[in-house]
């Protein structure tokens, strides 16, 4: 991707990635004090990382509460939840990078990264889609609001303000 002067991008070439690819480190409101908190893959459990794990770990580093969260089981199958906003899948805790934009829309991304490729996307004067791999990526699948030109100024400057509240890695 190439920046022009005015700091917006000349091209975004979608990566083909799912939503399930910023879901290991999904960012949320703390429940107990409200601060910035992550939900985790559970790190003592066997089963392989990613989406499809079936335990996971809330941590505030502010105060120090945890929880735990396990899927339900059927037959001998994880029952996982759907990925998508603006509540964490796994706790149903409000998502810490989310703000109303664009007429009552809220904006939504589980982490950093996830809000990086957002902001990539929206300053991008030229928007490709990648090469076709079956299934619609996360880019495609955005809403139609959020791609709409008319609100690209409102989107990235949310997405500016959302991340001054990212906490320092």
């Amino acid at each position: 991707m190439t920046e022009t002067s005015d700091g917006q991008s000349d091209r975004f070439t979608d990566p083909l990635v799912r939503l399930w690819r910023y879901a290991d480190r999904i960012l949320v409101r703390c429940p107990k004090c409200a601060g910035c908190a992550s939900v985790l893959p559970e790190p003592t459990t066997t089963a392989r990382p990613g989406p499809s794990n079936p335990h996971r770990r809330l941590s505030c580093l502010g105060c120090g509460h945890t929880a735990g969260w396990t899927a339900p089981r059927h037959d001998n199958y994880w029952i996982v939840p759907e990925l998508n906003g603006p509540d964490d899948p796994y706790f149903g805790l409000p998502l810490w990078l989310r703000a109303e934009c664009c007429g009552g829309n809220v904006l939504w991304a589980y982490n950093a990264e996830h809000l990086a490729l957002l902001e990539s996307y929206l300053a991008a004067r030229l928007r490709e889609r990648g090469a076709y791999r079956g299934s619609m990526s996360l880019v495609e699948r955005l809403p139609a609001w959020l791609k709409s030109a008319k609100h690209r100024t409102e989107a990235l400057r949310t997405i500016r303000r959302l991340r001054t509240t990212l906490p320092a890695d």
